[in-house]
């Protein structure tokens, strides 16, 4: 009992590394973007939209590396599922959320585009291959070119904001930011995999809630920063684009390393994946916007969600007992 605990504080302190990693590998990549004199624009459109998906970036390829396939896919499935139901949820339920003519009109639609053809790749054998791996990793490629293209075409495209320290600086930022994020991965990779195999749960189970959750924590922070300012179209543009990004380029690149088998169990979430990138579309297309309403239903279908999930993979307490019997066992056998 005290291991599995000893791998849940590790798994926390995994998570507390990644966000931090990713938020000083944001603020070093940034800060040589604007010494290069990029401008801010596009700096947040890519920089910016890649650090808040590091977390699941990092935690998808490192256990893709190591084929644990199930935390892989789970953990972009997971936070794309949550991102929709628990961020604009929460976000919405505090102040009213008002969209964007681009979100509602390109990026959402592109997202359910994106999200059928990711989940039509897996149907066709269950499996990610590496050939549409690259297929992925091509749209991201395009979709960033685009969003690049048409925002140096919008007010203010062409403003630079003023480096806040030196490029040395910047340099030995985005290097630490990256140890830390790799470090954090590892860290809740193998615990993740150990909690689960003590507690008889199984890795898509800890994908698809606990790690899902934890890596999604940027966006939510990002999300509430941006409410707090009254930046209320920033929350959904954040997660639309989180989402476009985590399907693109972390499956994308995950099963272009290694090709990732599915779980056919996982045809339930894959199916709540499609319904709540609708009903994102749907709630938007009706006012323009989120209302606390509308908030109270993806909040309360989340933890349906996440209720019936846990049902499906009942967690006997037994089964907890037993691994530590047959590991005790093993050691002193």
């Amino acid at each position: 009992m005290i291991e599995l605990l000893i791998q849940i504080i590790l798994l926390v302190v995994g998570f507390a590394i990644l966000i931090k990693g990713s938020d000083i590998f944001v603020s070093g990549s940034s800060n040589i973007a604007t010494i290069l004199k990029i401008p801010t624009l596009v700096v947040g459109l890519t920089i910016v939209a890649f650090g808040t998906s590091a977390p699941e970036a990092a935690v998808s390829i490192s256990a893709s590396i190591q084929g644990s396939n199930a935390l892989a896919v789970s953990n972009i499935v997971g936070s794309n599922i949550f991102n929709i139901l628990g961020i604009i949820g929460i976000c919405a339920l505090l102040k009213e959320l008002k969209l964007g003519e681009n979100v509602l009109d390109k990026d959402i639609p592109f997202l359910l585009i994106v999200t059928l053809l990711v989940v039509g790749f897996i149907l066709l054998s269950w499996n990610i291959t590496r050939i549409e791996g690259i297929i992925l990793l091509l749209l991201i490629i395009g979709y960033t070119a685009h969003l690049v293209y048409t925002s140096k075409k919008s007010k203010g495209a062409d403003f630079v904001e003023k480096p806040k320290f030196g490029l040395p600086k910047s340099i030995v930022y985005v290097i630490i930011g990256l140890v830390a994020i790799i470090l954090g991965a590892q860290l809740v990779v193998n615990s993740s995999s150990y909690i689960a195999m003590a507690c008889g749960m199984s890795e898509t189970l800890v994908g698809l809630t606990i790690v899902a959750i934890g890596t999604s924590l940027p966006e939510l922070v990002t999300s509430l920063t941006a409410l707090k300012r009254d930046e209320n179209q920033l929350v959904i543009g954040n997660v639309i684009g989180s989402n476009i990004f985590n399907i693109l380029f972390v499956l994308g690149l995950s099963s272009a390393i290694t090709p990732i088998s599915v779980s056919s169990n996982m045809i339930i979430d894959l199916g709540l994946m499609i319904f709540v990138t609708i009903l994102c579309f749907i709630f938007g297309k009706t006012h323009n916007k989120f209302d606390r309403k509308e908030g109270i239903i993806l909040l309360g279908l989340f933890i349906l969600y996440i209720y019936f999930r846990g049902n499906l993979h009942e967690i006997p307490s037994m089964k907890i007992y037993h691994f530590f019997m047959a590991r005790n066992y093993r050691v002193r056998g």
